[in-house]
């Protein structure tokens, strides 16, 4: 499968009531997705390829941020 056609369907998948390990396994898949979309922008420099890593890295950080907690003020 294309690595673009895998990141429209990871983007498109809901992350809704998920357990831990679901969402440590999305965050490794994001990860994965935007490290081989990079070695493709490397060599092309294409301007879509960054606008889908930038996506997947929201989500992924969404993700990160629902596994590790929102951090205290500090009170």
């Amino acid at each position: 499968m294309d690595i673009l056609e895998e990141a429209a369907i990871f983007e498109k998948a809901k992350m809704s009531h998920m357990s831990t390990s679901d969402r440590v396994t999305a965050s490794r898949e994001a990860k994965r997705l935007i490290l081989a979309i990079n070695e493709v922008y490397k060599e092309t420099k294409d301007a879509s390829l960054m606008d889908v890593m930038k996506r997947l890295t929201v989500k992924k950080k969404r993700i990160d941020i629902r596994l590790k907690g929102r951090p205290d003020s500090g009170i």
